[in-house]
């Protein structure tokens, strides 16, 4: 598989430009699956279902954000490679990751406490953070300040996880 890293180059040509779709598609699963699993979790933990639901709506926030970038980025030359790992092997990896645990969890339900400590290890993985972080970056191309002025104060999933554990007593906050 291609590294992101090797193949972006400055300026589009249709190779890269497919090579670079692809991981775009690949991260756009990887919000959407991390949205289908707190939309679980709502429905699994009423008693923390608003954060679920708030959480479940900001990834397909994160997806829509992809796919606006997608589509008016990558031609025009200027998509920002840092929203993205280096190898879309670590996201292909989560993706399949994540539909076994929706498959598994749609059978029998995680413990609460295991549901937060496990969407705190999501937002910390290659996939999510590498978006967190660009959205959080005080400078940045035209193309990360465009993304995070539609981002606005959706980001920091991880630490407001923590929080939110850590405010209710909800097991040891990882």
């Amino acid at each position: 598989m291609a590294d992101f890293g090797v193949i972006y180059g400055n300026g589009a040509n249709g190779w890269v430009d497919a090579v670079l779709e692809s991981f775009i598609n690949e991260a756009v699963s990887l919000e959407m699956n991390v949205s289908r699993l707190y939309a679980l979790f709502q429905d699994y933990f009423p008693e923390d279902g608003e954060l679920w639901q708030t959480l479940s709506i900001e990834e397909e926030n994160h997806a829509l954000l992809l796919r606006l970038a997608r589509k008016h980025f990558v031609s025009a030359g200027i998509f920002p490679r840092e929203i993205l790992p280096e190898s879309v092997d670590s996201l292909k990896e989560m993706n399949r990751e994540l539909e076994r645990l929706i498959e598994a969890f749609e059978l029998e339900p995680p413990e609460r406490v295991e549901a937060f400590r496990l969407a705190v290890t999501i937002e910390e993985s290659a996939g999510e953070i590498h978006l967190q972080r660009a959205m959080a970056a005080a400078q940045g191309s035209e193309a990360i300040r465009i993304l995070q002025t539609l981002n606005n104060d959706d980001r920091d999933h991880a630490d407001r996880l923590r929080r939110y554990m850590e405010e209710r007593g909800i097991g040891g906050a990882p």
